[in-house]
């Protein structure tokens, strides 16, 4: 990065991350309201079509959000009949969550999503994307739960 005032936008990594990141989620929007579903569950539904079940303290960690933003995703996706909400068998304390036959059925109504977003974001090259998903993991890495 350029030598810049520590208060200038341009000098911020912060900020073409959360540019480009807000612009990569609006090309979702198209796909995803007709589904009625927002990106956030989405992101959420694709966790759950990979684990079936998982516990939500982990589902977090996963997706980088805390519970305050979790809860009212998963309240709404249980409410459309994609996921249920429960106690586990092993220790009544820990909130699972459970993908349901209707939510493994949205999964084959999401297939084409990420191939039609990829090609609305054609800036880069199959390799600079690559490169970018490796970096991008790479400094979440470095960002220790809080």
């Amino acid at each position: 990065m350029p030598k810049h005032d520590d208060l200038s936008l341009s000098g911020q990594i912060c900020f073409p991350l959360y540019a480009a990141s807000k612009e990569v989620i609006r090309r979702y929007r198209p796909f995803l309201d007709p589904l009625d579903l927002t990106y956030t569950q989405y992101i959420t539904m694709m966790v759950m079509w990979e684990e079936k079940e998982i516990n939500v303290k982990n589902l977090g960690a996963r997706l980088f959000l805390d519970s305050g933003t979790l809860t009212p995703v998963l309240k709404s996706l249980e409410s459309k009949g994609y996921v249920k909400r429960g106690r586990s068998a092993e220790d009544n304390r820990v909130l699972t969550v459970t993908l349901t036959d209707e939510g493994v059925k949205l999964k084959d109504r999401c297939r084409d999503i990420p191939s039609c977003v990829a090609s609305k974001c054609s800036a880069l090259s199959q390799e600079e994307a690559l490169q970018l998903y490796g970096l991008l993991y790479k400094l979440l890495e470095g960002f220790a739960p809080e």
